[in-house]
């Protein structure tokens, strides 16, 4: 039998050891690795930027140099924490009540979902009531079935029997949530066991088409089908909570990486395979290889080939993230940027819902005063500086002020 780490009490020699990604111990004090905070942060930009309508942002976001995109990085990293926020449970407190804590997180997300697609319909709604822009911003999001028939949609909503495109990814981390259980219940009899269970499902939707049905009407699975997902989220998981070892830190690796994520570029950016008709050709041809909605394996690969090269880069234990002692401006300013982003990345919930309200709205702006240079910076701008201050209003939110001693 192979029990369970608990990534709190595993020793790091060498400065990182086999699970300590995510979390490590100096002391007998839990410290939070810089490296996932800082991550997620960037990857929630690149999820807003992503989701703005006629962004022109959108033209330099991961996705565009490659197969993988911010998706990857906020899943991966999703299992990283999840990892850190319920394996100590698991390790500590048994399947049966590390499974409750799980279901706790699962009831959180559903209605995260649930309100985010209330809120934003609601949105769209006034904005068609009110006539504000020349476009069926309802129309936009495929929301019309919704509205023509709430009496039907609305079960199908609930039951995320209806989940529409811009709805899907938390509907996914919710299934792939719901196969940590079985997925660590698996791990404590044969690692092995677990890694296979986990590259079966990939292959079923893969190979066989395994998915869940996003509408009642009609065929259409999940545009993230959680079946193909859940292979990036529980690499995430398995390197966190030390089931899988730390890669070696060898500059050939490096380089092997580097040259995978160049080699991809023609293939990926739009700007260059347009141009090309057999790039094109080689695209349609070998989509299933690339393809989003089941994870394609290149997309892993080109995934595995980034994320190293971002790890072997920051360092053992994110030390090269870190400004140093200099106390020069560039430090000082180095500091407080990293500081920005990982405290937005460890809001990422509240902030990913924050971020997909807001992006339709700045779409709407975009319609209503155009898109200008100008106009393109000052929303961007205006859309970081709202996810930035949301972050430090929830983080203080969560410390829960008023439990302090009174004055």
């Amino acid at each position: 039998m192979t029990a369970i780490v608990d990534p709190d009490r595993v020793s790091t020699p060498q400065g990182e050891g086999a699970t300590t990604i995510s979390a490590r111990t100096q002391k007998g004090v839990r410290v939070r690795d810089p490296r996932l905070d800082v991550f997620r942060g960037i990857a929630m930009f690149i999820i807003l930027i992503a989701h703005v309508p006629g962004n022109w942002l959108t033209l330099w976001i991961p996705a565009r140099f490659g197969f993988s995109d911010a998706t990857e990085i906020f899943v991966f990293c999703s299992g990283m924490a999840s990892a850190l926020a319920f394996g100590g449970v698991y390790a500590k407190k048994g399947w049966w009540l590390g499974t409750v804590r799980v279901a706790f997180r699962i009831w959180q997300v559903y209605w995260a979902h649930i309100g985010l697609f209330i809120a934003i319909a609601t949105a769209m709604a006034l904005l068609v009531t009110f006539e504000v822009g020349t476009k069926d911003y309802i129309g936009s999001l495929n929301l019309h079935p919704f509205f023509n028939n709430p009496q039907s949609q609305l079960p199908g909503l609930l039951s995320l029997s209806y989940v529409p495109n811009y709805f899907d990814i938390l509907p996914m981390y919710l299934v792939i949530l719901a196969l940590m259980p079985v997925v660590v219940g698996l791990a404590k009899y044969s690692q092995l066991g677990a890694f296979l269970f986990c590259i079966a499902l990939w292959l079923a939707a893969n190979v066989s088409g395994l998915n869940l049905r996003a509408e009642p009407w009609s065929q259409r699975g999940w545009f993230f089908n959680p079946f193909g997902w859940q292979l990036i989220f529980f690499t995430g998981f398995a390197f966190s909570i030390g089931w899988l070892p730390s890669p070696p830190r060898d500059r050939r690796l490096a380089w092997l990486a580097g040259t995978i994520v160049v080699l991809i570029v023609p293939f990926a950016y739009f700007r260059i395979y347009n141009q090309v008709p057999d790039l094109q050709a080689w695209r349609k041809d070998w989509n299933f290889l690339i393809q989003k909605t089941d994870f394609g394996i290149l997309r892993y690969v080109h995934f595995l080939a980034v994320a190293y090269l971002a790890w072997f880069a920051c360092g053992p234990g994110g030390k090269n993230l870190m400004p140093g002692d200099s106390g020069t401006w560039a430090a000082r300013l180095w500091k407080t940027l990293l500081d920005v982003i990982q405290k937005v990345g460890q809001q990422s919930l509240g902030i990913f819902i924050i971020s997909m309200f807001t992006a339709r709205l700045y779409g709407v702006l975009f319609d209503l005063v155009g898109r200008s240079f100008w106009s393109m910076l000052t929303v961007n701008a205006l859309g970081f500086s709202i996810l930035i201050i949301s972050a430090y209003f929830l983080g203080w939110i969560k410390s829960q002020p008023w439990r302090g001693g009174s004055k």
